[in-house]
């Protein structure tokens, strides 16, 4: 990681595409764990979005690079990686292990910084900050954990709806990092995988009846869930950005990504006495609207405590832990 940046978690989310193996993806599909009659007369989504976003931030990262042009200035940790690639030339691996740019140059290209996005009036960097890596180790991580995931969910869900999730988290995570993370800068788009991954865990809660092998689902999840979140203990590791996007992603998942349920799409040709009224059951709807509140609340105070300067750790002291616990092989106060 960058010595004095904070990356959102280079190594987040690397096996998260086992948890797509319980979900069922198309009409020629049935996964381990899940079983929907209904949605497997669908047809399947063509997703775009996420390959997409794919394609954004590699271009995001090729003009960082271009940008950065490491050969014109000097650094005080030794000669330019890749140096045949010239402008494109990495950072030294003594500044960034990731092979990437430059602090300064995420700073220009609108990294996370508290200081200019409360004093500077730059709340734009709260949504710029996810479309930058540090690295091209922390990019490909990234992306390639955003096509197991999220192509899967777009099949089945369409582009608006993981679009939608893709993003609020992003700015979710950008939002409670910004509270408690004020001596570095973040960049990454852990807090929008993050939200993906909370998602898939309310989808799986709010649509319980529909799937088979619940226990086994829901362990699998909550076993990568949780190796995910305790990367963010290292660190230069954003763990507030990827428990606040996995908040929002959480949140949104009852919201957004609710199933009928079973026998509702095929309701028309059962018998009337084995006909189901509702398309939704009464859970559904109260789980979706308490999410609604939590979610609109969370953002309005989160976002009034940022603007006006609160400091998160000043409500929370022992919230640092979260995001990196010091130990005999390093150090947190850096």
């Amino acid at each position: 990681m960058l010595s004095s940046d904070v990356e959102r978690g280079a190594a987040d989310g690397k096996n998260t595409g086992a948890a797509a193996n319980g979900r069922h993806v198309g009409p020629n599909y049935t996964a381990p764990f899940y079983y929907d009659a209904g949605a497997s007369e669908e047809r399947e989504l063509t997703p775009w979005v996420v390959p997409l976003v794919v394609v954004a931030n590699i271009a995001m990262f090729v003009v960082t690079m271009y940008v950065n042009n490491c050969p014109i200035h000097r650094s005080p940790y030794g000669s330019c990686v890749a140096g045949s690639l010239h402008r494109f030339s990495f950072q030294p691996l003594r500044e960034n292990p990731l092979f990437g740019p430059s602090s300064s140059t995420l700073q220009k290209m609108g990294a996370l910084e508290w200081e200019r996005v409360v004093h500077q009036h730059q709340g734009w960097r709260l949504v710029t900050c996810m479309w930058l890596h540090a690295g091209l180790i922390h990019l490909i991580a990234n992306m390639l954990s955003l096509v197991f995931i999220g192509i899967r969910l777009e099949q089945q869900f369409g582009f608006l709806r993981i679009g939608s999730i893709y993003l609020l988290s992003g700015f979710g995570g950008s939002v409670l990092s910004s509270l408690f993370m004020r001596n570095s800068i973040s960049v990454g788009a852990s807090g929008a995988l993050f939200g993906l991954l909370g998602a898939m865990l309310s989808e799986l809660i709010t649509n319980w009846t529909i799937y088979t092998n619940k226990a086994a689902a829901l362990f699998t999840l909550l076993i990568i869930i949780v190796i995910n979140l305790a990367v963010g203990i290292l660190p230069h590791v954003d763990n507030f950005a990827h428990i606040g996007g996995f908040l929002t992603g959480f949140f949104l998942g009852f919201i957004l990504l609710l199933q009928p349920q079973f026998g509702w799409v095929e309701r028309h040709s059962l018998p009337r006495e084995g006909r189901v009224k509702s398309k939704y059951l009464a859970y559904q709807y109260i789980l979706g609207i308490v999410s609604l509140v939590l979610l609109v609340v969370g953002f309005i105070v989160g976002l009034i405590m940022l603007f006006r300067g609160v400091n998160g750790n000043d409500h929370c002291h022992w919230c640092h832990y979260l995001s990196c616990v010091p130990t005999s092989l390093w150090s947190c106060s850096n």
